[in-house]
């Protein structure tokens, strides 16, 4: 893959995630067919930092109902990047209070 940005899909964004930011770890959803060198390259030139580590899993399906049929849930890629020391990402640009 060429464009950093067909790597890394979206930022996961959960309670555990946003705990692990503390520690320099990010989560990503990421493309199935991503390498964690691809993923480490991609999060470098998009965010402009130094990663360190790289952890990989793949989420497989949920059964779930929908009225009388049986369906899954999409499987997906999930990366949780570990960035050098001193290194952050700010995924949530804060907004100054406009309120009168």
């Amino acid at each position: 893959m060429e464009d950093p940005r067909q790597v890394i899909i979206r930022p996961i964004v959960t309670e555990h995630s946003y705990d692990q930011m503390a520690d320099n770890v990010y989560t990503f959803e990421v493309a199935k067919t991503a390498n964690k060198v691809e993923i480490a390259q991609a999060v470098q030139d998009i965010f402009d930092v130094t990663v360190t580590k790289v952890n990989v899993i793949n989420v497989k399906p949920k059964n779930k109902r929908v009225r009388y049929q049986m369906g899954q849930t999409k499987t997906w890629k999930k990366a949780m990047v570990t960035l050098k020391q001193g290194d952050s990402i700010e995924l949530f640009a804060t907004k100054a209070d406009n309120s009168k």
